[in-house]
Formats: C-alpha cells, structure tokens, sequence
C-alpha cells in the first residue's frame, strides 16, 4: 500500500447516525459487560436495572460512549453461542435506549451477525471487533452495509489462545504492517469510519504492551484514531504484584502516558477517574514551556 494512501487527513470527528462525535479532545468510553465471565468483577451486569444503572453512571461521570459486551473475550474464555450473545445484547440494550435513547453505542462482538442485530434493531452506533474481521469474515462487509463506524482492534491468536507464548519479531512493526494491510482492505470494501486500537493485553506478554505503550505514536501515520483500553488489565496487577479491584491509580498512570503518546479514546472501566485525567492531562497538552 503507498503511503499516500496511509497517511490520510487525520480524522476530527466520527459521524454515528447523524451525530458528530468530536475528536479534537479525547474522549472516554466506558465499559458494560453483560456477562458473569470477566476479569474485573465490578464491571460485570447482569440484571436491566443495573445495565441501566451503570449506563446513567457513565453518562452523568461524563463518559461520551458506552461500550457494552456480551461474550467473555479475556484469556482462555469460553465462547458463548450466537443466539446467547443476541438474546443479551437484546436485554442490555432494550434498557439503555429506554432510558437514554441519544445514547452514543458501541457494541463488543466479533459476530457479523450480531453486529447487525444491534444496528439494525437497538440503532447501535458503533462496533468493536477484537479481531479486525478475523473471526468472522463477514463481518467487514457487513460494516461497509450498516455504513457505521468500526473499532478494528489487533489481536495475535483468538481468546482461547492468544495468551500461549504469544510471539513477535518486533511487536510495534508487526501490528503497524497489520493496520496497513487491514485498513486498505477496509477502504476497498466501502469501511469509512476506522478507529484502530493495538490490542492491549491480547496476544501480547507484558514487555510487548509496555512496547506497544511507549511507540503508541507510532500509529499516528494512518491519521486514524487511536483506541486503546488498558483499564485495570493485567500488564497493570501483575507488574504491581496486586489485584484488578486495586489497579486504579495503575490504571490512572498507564493511561496518562496513553494520552501524551496520542490516544484519542479510552475504554475504561473508571469513568470519572478518567475524565479527570484528561482534564488535567490536556489542560497545557502536558508540554512543560520549551518541550519538544
């Protein structure tokens, strides 16, 4: 691919529906798993109360997306079936656009089919595919007809696997040549709205996200967005020898680091936290007076 085709304007805004989500100031997304089988405990909901809850307290922290999900995709998971994932997207869904019908979505699937259930009947704004089309080739085409936005994240292996030895020759110019090769095919297919994201904590050890972290810029040269998700993961805890439910302050630093490095969006489990963070950490774009 040329690199006049890869270094595209850099993109401002994304258009989800009508809406214009700005760009020029990170934002957050915060997260809703409507499943008993993740990581970190308190991010889990199950019951459209609490869906519903936890959708009022991202928006009112200040969160600009919610990202739900409804099969487990951390390590060594166990897939859940398609009728599964529909059937609890359905009751997540059905209770956030009851209460906030303007709600900015992202829905967390793999699945094509999925991806266009949501859209199609929960007007879901927005996807995030871990596996940038890999586990369901259909599912780029599928973006291309649905015309929304799509959140195409590197992962090397799948959930089941991806944790078994992962390795690369050099991690940042693997998964630069991946967005390359992805990204033009995206175009080709009719994908406008791409917002790329490294993959942080799948199929990766620790060393290879903490290289990731500080050559973040490096994925700048698509003139894409740049998603990153880091919250309380295990590069955090394990390197801090504690558990996810104490990782904020980690999670807080990593993610300040993300924001210097060029991360437009974070998906996080701490909204307010993270909000805060990003006041402060673009209030004098972090440059002490004669930084270069």
């Amino acid at each position: 691919m040329e690199n006049s085709k890869l270094l595209i304007k850099n993109k401002q805004n994304l258009v989800c529906n009508g809406n214009i989500i700005s760009l020029e100031r990170p934002l957050v997304m915060g997260i809703i798993n409507i499943t008993r089988d993740s990581f970190y405990e308190k991010s889990q909901f199950m019951l459209q109360r609490r869906i519903a809850k936890r959708a009022k307290d991202i928006l009112e922290q200040g969160g600009s997306i919610i990202d739900i999900g409804a099969c487990s995709t951390r390590p060594g998971s166990k897939l859940i079936s398609e009728k599964e994932e529909i059937l609890r997207l359905s009751k997540g869904l059905t209770s956030i656009r009851k209460h906030f019908p303007d709600a900015i979505i992202s829905v967390d699937t793999f699945r094509a089919s999925v991806a266009k259930h949501v859209v199609n009947n929960f007007n879901a704004n927005m996807i995030n595919d871990i596996s940038a089309g890999n586990m369901d080739k259909k599912m780029v085409d599928t973006i291309a007809s649905l015309s929304v936005p799509y959140i195409a994240m590197h992962m090397q292996g799948t959930p089941q696997n991806m944790q078994q030895n992962p390795n690369y020759s050099n991690v940042v110019k693997e998964i630069v040549s991946f967005f390359a090769q992805k990204i033009e095919h995206f175009y080709k297919a009719g994908v406008r709205d791409v917002i790329i994201d490294p993959g942080f904590g799948f199929g990766k050890t620790i060393e290879h996200n903490y290289t990731l972290l500080q050559n973040l810029e490096a994925f700048k040269l698509f003139g894409l967005p740049i998603l990153v998700g880091l919250s309380r993961k295990s590069m955090i805890y394990k390197t801090l020898n504690i558990e996810p439910e104490e990782a904020l302050n980690g999670t807080t630093a990593i993610n300040t680091i993300a924001l210097l490095k060029g991360a437009n969006i974070l998906r996080v489990h701490d909204v307010r936290e993270t909000v805060e963070t990003i006041g402060l950490t673009t209030l004098t774009n972090c440059q002490p007076k004669g930084f270069k």
